[in-house]
């Protein structure tokens, strides 16, 4: 039957929805395929800056404006370091130690479970000494003295502030930006927003630290997870005994050119259903096959320290050569920086002392000190240090007053005021930036939400806090919830002429 012009516009006309997307499915399961068969047969065009784009995945349009930093190493300090102990320096409790905290500076503050019973709330003055590092002549204790040598790096927020009082809660809000679960957290919105330059391995990477404490905090893989994300964005823990990541070795018996064939045919299949059923899950995990394939060369040659020289241990320490220690972790986020991948979050579950910080502090920092040094230096000698953002803190600090009391005091949860340091990545180096009171329990000068960190962090990254969303349910979300401000300050200056970042001097 002969079809006239005017009968086939009659027909594109009342298509319906349904025809339409049948019609189109087939066309995307092609172009989803030939995607992943033939990577650069979608590749986007330059970024804004000018700069050539080698960047796998991520959104067209970003990073917004140019970037400081390509890549962040996260050292989570999980159960919260203690401010009063380490980096904020008190000299005022020299004279305040074994005094009542006055009822008008605690307020109506909420405390825990753990001391609101507490008949008195003793303050306490550090046991360790705080000694001046570098030129900047930055105080932090003596009980971190590899850190103290990169001091002149260092740009130290004393000003710190959380919603949260309990642990859960806390590190859900740091890592997500929202205190219940579900969201996705940071480094899942930079795998999806940026995407990853590292070709064979994942976006975003997680190491543990081995605990070594019989109060080591619990942590669930929902804190690196995506949400409602595409899944392929989730943080990939690494493990450090057996194999590094799980299922990666092909079925015994299997040769390489079978396992290509069956990815090959397997992904053949899924992109034919995600046309059909139009779920971007299934796109996601044939992208997640793909790494896998990719991953079963590179994550053995990643972990194998054997190309690494003397002078590498003699840096980070012999416990470097050791898997799952805080120096093993930090020499691998390196090795993983140098690879191209986006955000490394190394996890220290040890910090939550409501007994024996006397003992127990000492202990952590003898264990997380010389790797976390160690890994600033290591970047800076590499000239990687000014586009790697490295960040130290945990999720609230510790109060001043004491819990319990004699030589086997604790500290309590702190919400109020904490402090976290940041080096590199465009960050002030040797700099520090707001204050607490002579009480070390609120906040005096510049005041710094989890959201203005967040904010700051992205920007850094060359992103709009506020203009990297994703839909779902109906609603716009994003990292910093409807909050947040970058916090100028701590950024270093941008040469406007050259389009280069200098830091601002001590």
């Amino acid at each position: 039957m002969n079809v006239s012009p005017a009968q086939l516009a009659q027909a594109q006309l009342t298509e319906t929805r349904r025809q339409f997307f049948g019609r189109g499915r087939h066309g995307l399961g092609a172009v989803a395929l030939g995607s992943l068969l033939l990577p650069g047969l979608l590749q986007r065009p330059a970024a804004a800056s000018g700069q050539p784009d080698d960047r796998a995945g991520g959104l067209p349009g970003l990073p917004h404006f140019a970037p400081r930093a390509k890549r962040v190493i996260y050292l989570l300090q999980c159960g919260a370091p203690s401010q009063v102990d380490l980096l904020d320096y008190k000299p005022s409790l020299d004279k305040l130690h074994a005094t009542e905290l006055p009822a008008s500076v605690r307020g109506n503050q909420r405390l825990t479970g753990m001391t609101a019973g507490q008949g008195s709330f003793p303050l306490t003055k550090s046991p360790w000494k705080f000694v001046p590092y570098g030129q900047s002549g930055m105080m932090l204790s003596e009980l971190l003295p590899h850190i103290g040598k990169v001091a002149d790096e260092l740009c130290l927020i004393k000003s710190m502030h959380t919603e949260a009082i309990n642990h859960d809660p806390a590190i859900t809000f740091f890592q997500t930006g929202n205190q219940q679960p579900g969201r996705p957290s940071i480094g899942s919105w930079l795998s999806y927003g940026l995407g990853s330059e590292a070709e064979n391995l994942p976006g975003f990477v997680v190491l543990l630290n081995h605990n070594t404490y019989d109060q080591a905090q619990p942590i669930y893989d929902r804190l690196w997870g995506a949400g409602f994300l595409p899944s392929n964005h989730q943080g990939v823990k690494f493990r450090s005994q057996g194999d590094p990541v799980l299922y990666l070795q092909d079925p015994a018996g299997t040769e390489r050119p079978q396992q290509r064939e069956f990815l090959d045919r397997l992904g053949q299949l899924n992109a034919a259903r995600a046309a059909e059923v139009g779920d971007p899950e299934i796109l996601a995990r044939i992208a997640q096959y793909e790494m896998a394939y990719r991953m079963q060369m590179s994550v053995p040659e990643l972990t194998d320290l054997s190309d690494e020289p003397a002078s590498t241990f003699e840096l980070y320490g012999e416990e470097a050569r050791t898997p799952g220690t805080n120096a093993a972790n930090c020499l691998l986020a390196r090795r993983l920086a140098e690879r191209g991948v986006r955000f490394i979050q190394i996890f220290n579950r040890d910090w939550d002392h409501h007994s024996n910080v006397k003992s127990n502090v000492p202990m952590l920092c003898k264990q997380t000190d010389q790797g976390s040094g160690a890994l600033i230096q290591d970047l800076k000698q590499r000239g990687m240090l000014d586009d790697t953002l490295v960040i130290w803190g945990g999720e609230f600090g510790r109060t001043v007053y004491s819990q319990g009391g004699g030589e086997g005091f604790g500290r309590d949860h702190h919400p109020r005021c904490f402090s976290i340091w940041m080096a590199g990545g465009g960050v002030k180096a040797g700099f520090t930036f707001g204050s607490t009171d002579d009480f070390c329990y609120n906040i005096v000068d510049d005041p710094v939400h989890v959201h203005d960190f967040h904010a700051t962090i992205l920007h850094l990254l060359g992103i709009d806090h506020e203009r990297l969303t994703y839909r779902f349910q109906g609603r716009d979300y994003r990292l910093t919830d409807v909050k947040g401000n970058v916090v100028d300050e701590v950024r270093g200056e941008l040469l406007v002429a050259s389009g280069e970042w200098r830091e601002a001097s001590c």
